[in-house]
């Protein structure tokens, strides 16, 4: 298995460097003929968002469908994929960001009882209390 690095992946999804998305296209398919998967951590994944959002002004649905892609892709193995599948669910729904569900659902994993916040955005939500 191979890791991913936050702006290979970037360049994945937004494709605006036509010789680095090509490389990372050969990458890819390199690694899928060869059966080995392609990681990406829970880091990556939030960076990713903050990167799409801060730098390319990408909408909420627009990170979740980016998201989808890479849960839905035969390449890629996601961390705690359970939590990141849960996570997108909740934010489809919720007012708060991906990320901010993924620490939720990464806690709940690791049986914390509930996530403290000053985050109002997360009222309701079962993973948070806030404080």
């Amino acid at each position: 298995m191979t890791g991913l690095d936050t702006n290979v992946l970037v360049r994945f999804l937004v494709e605006d460097d036509e010789a680095q998305t090509a490389r990372v296209h050969r990458f890819l398919k390199s690694s899928r003929n060869a059966g080995e998967p392609v990681f990406v951590s829970t880091v990556v994944l939030c960076e990713t968002c903050w990167v799409l959002h801060s730098a390319y002004a990408k909408s909420k649905r627009e990170l979740l469908e980016a998201i989808e892609k890479l849960l839905s892709a035969d390449v890629f193995v996601l961390e705690e994929a359970d939590s990141v599948q849960r996570a997108l669910e909740l934010s489809r729904m919720g007012k708060a960001d991906f990320p901010d569900y993924l620490i939720g659902e990464l806690h709940l994993a690791k049986k914390c009882r509930t996530t403290v916040t000053f985050d109002r955005s997360l009222g309701g939500a079962a993973a948070f209390s806030i404080l």
